[in-house]
């Protein structure tokens, strides 16, 4: 067996609205978008460099979440700070501050206005799984 992609599907409130402010905040295009016939959506297909994933309107099949600890988003992205400032404009909150961390990569973490988390993220630093481990452990204890 090979696993051919990853595409996380996020359940919203308001899928258009989610539209927009991915779009605002990462940069996203919209590939895709299908809508049942009272005009909700069941897919939209978004992509922002090498990321790609759905939104759809919550229904009954597919209640919205909660809270933003349904789903964490680990998005890789060239300059968290700012992306971290275009969710926060939008509406976002943040959950974690943008910060340096000892296990190689800069980032923090965002609820987005339809209870998803995002940790946005940037590498820093070029280490090996045992460096990034005992910096982990030392570092959170």
């Amino acid at each position: 067996m090979s696993v051919q992609q990853l595409l996380p599907r996020l359940v919203v409130s308001d899928a258009d609205a989610a539209i927009a402010f991915y779009s605002a905040a990462f940069g996203a295009e919209l590939v895709e978008r299908y809508t049942d016939g009272s005009g909700n959506v069941v897919h939209a297909l978004l992509r922002a460099g090498a990321a790609t994933w759905a939104v759809k309107d919550a229904d009954a099949v597919d209640p919205a979440p909660t809270g933003p600890e349904a789903v964490i988003m680990a998005l890789y992205v060239d300059d968290p700070d700012a992306v971290a400032a275009a969710m926060v404009a939008g509406g976002g909150r943040v959950v974690f501050e943008v910060d340096d961390h000892p296990y190689g990569e800069r980032g923090g973490r965002l609820a987005d206005p339809f209870g998803h988390a995002w940790m946005l993220s940037r590498r820093t630093g070029d280490l090996t799984a045992e460096q990034i481990q005992q910096r982990t452990a030392e570092a959170y204890p």
